[in-house]
């Protein structure tokens, strides 16, 4: 029963990921997107940050156009009194406008969905199920869940656009900082909250000398990242720490190696590490939590 909650809440929260995940994938220098491709304002809870990708003034101006294709359709133009009026130019006029009283040829496509919606929430429920299926009732499993779906958030602009946001990998390490010492505080939990605290600085560390080592080849965003999946890593050891930073290694190297044998990708081709550090984080978890 656990499982199977814990898979609702990552179904739930993963449904969320999509729209979020449009609006960060941008470049550094720009802003971050308010709109959807047509120009309509995002709309909803959190300041349009909420929400389901697709857009509903997309949707209305593709349903206007199709009722008025079908009346044309449906009732022939009469040669002494046409039906269609004629513009200046001798362009047709439909009659077709979006719910904001627009041209509907904004809206080009007929599907109103801007962004990917199912990787990600299959992505979430599946994480969320499996941290529940191996950390079992302890007070930690809340703590992996509330965080999950901001890793696959992270994972999927990364995977896009090649960055991590400040706004999000610093407040995820305070984050998991502040939950994990809830966390123990509660009976039955199994770590310490001092060991993730100094896994986070070691795993951090470790990143930020990579960094220091090769820019070119080490994001900082992948530094500030590393500091909270240190921090998850670490409440259940060193070992833990090891295992899953390791993890993320080794799952870049074969990802970028098979890039390599199929003549996608050179030897300096940079890769996104998000998701593969998470991947690795991941795995890590579990491992600590079943061992636990």
């Amino acid at each position: 029963m656990l499982t199977g909650v814990a898979a609702l809440w990552g179904a739930a929260t993963g449904l969320l990921v999509p729209r979020a995940a449009y609006r960060f994938s941008v470049e550094p220098e720009d802003a971050w997107r308010d709109t959807c491709p047509a120009g309509h304002p995002f709309s909803g809870v959190a300041r349009g940050w909420l929400g389901s990708t697709r857009c509903a003034a997309c949707a209305a101006g593709a349903a206007a156009r199709t009722t008025a294709q079908t009346k044309t359709a449906a009732v022939p133009a009469s040669p002494a009194e046409p039906d269609t009026p004629v513009e200046p130019d001798g362009s047709a006029d439909t009659g077709t406008r979006g719910s904001d009283g627009r041209e509907g040829d904004a809206c080009a496509e007929p599907v109103a969905r801007y962004a990917p919606a199912v990787l990600a929430p299959v992505a979430t429920t599946l994480g969320c199920a499996a941290l529940a299926a191996a950390t079992g009732p302890r007070p930690e499993l809340a703590v992996w869940l509330l965080l999950a779906p901001v890793a696959v958030l992270l994972a999927t602009i990364d995977r896009r656009v090649h960055r991590l946001p400040d706004r999000l990998t610093l407040p995820l390490a305070g984050a998991a900082v502040v939950l994990l010492g809830g966390a123990a505080l509660l009976p039955e939990h199994a770590g310490s909250w001092l060991s993730a605290l100094l896994g986070g600085l070691a795993l951090g560390g470790f990143y930020f000398l990579l960094f220091l080592i090769n820019p070119n080849g080490m994001g900082f965003g992948d530094v500030k990242l590393a500091l909270s999946l240190g921090v998850a890593l670490g409440w259940y050891g060193w070992a833990v720490v090891f295992a899953g930073g390791f993890a993320g290694f080794v799952l870049g190297a074969v990802y970028g190696l098979g890039l390599v044998i199929l003549r996608r990708a050179g030897r300096r081709t940079g890769i996104p590490f998000g998701p593969f550090m998470i991947a690795g984080a991941l795995f890590g978890i579990l491992f600590g939590g079943l061992a636990a």
